[in-house]
């Protein structure tokens, strides 16, 4: 398995696997995004879920309470201290047979405490990606919509997987908006 280069991912970005596309790293004032060497750093969009306890409701994956959660469209998410949110990228992204992306936060991120958690993006899913962004600070943390969030990395098999996400019919195919756990 080989992680892909920048050329790979410009080409297969004009076919679809990526759009919008960011050719160049943006980061004028702004934390980066677009294409890297190996990867590509997407946005997160303006669109938060804001986990709160204000009804002490139990966070149970098998029955989720959309009741956890506010609602904000923003270009500023403050995310409550010990707390986290969840987002959206502004990209879309299909992935092709043959290729598993890997999801990392942005350094700029992590090193004001904040982790941003996404599970590998699978042969063939496609949509826009749900992210879990977790502040560990005992500080509210800003989070800056339409900027960097976090870098994806391709890493293409030495075969063509025997069944895919598509496949398999994946609970989370397809998804547009932040998306809650589904059974």
């Amino acid at each position: 398995m080989a992680i892909m280069s920048d050329t790979w991912i410009r080409e297969q970005a004009q076919q679809g696997m990526i759009t919008p596309f960011e050719e160049r790293m943006k980061r004028a004032g702004i934390i980066s995004y677009g294409l890297s060497s190996y990867g590509y750093d997407c946005r997160v969009s303006d669109e938060f879920m804001i986990f709160t306890n204000v009804d002490n409701a139990v966070v149970d994956p098998k029955n989720f309470s959309t009741n956890s959660f506010v609602t904000r469209k923003t270009d500023v998410c403050i995310i409550p201290p010990n707390s986290f949110v969840l987002a959206r990228t502004v990209e879309t992204f299909k992935v092709p047979r043959d290729v598993l992306v890997v999801c990392l936060g942005k350094s700029t991120y992590a090193r004001c405490g904040l982790i941003v958690n996404v599970t590998p993006l699978e042969p063939e899913w496609q949509g826009q990606v749900t992210l879990e962004i977790s502040n560990t600070t005992p500080l509210p943390a800003k989070v800056y919509a339409n900027e960097g969030i976090a870098q994806f990395l391709f890493f293409k098999g030495d075969s063509v997987c025997e069944v895919s996400y598509a496949d398999r019919d994946g609970k989370y195919m397809d998804q547009k908006g932040v998306t809650l756990p589904r059974m």
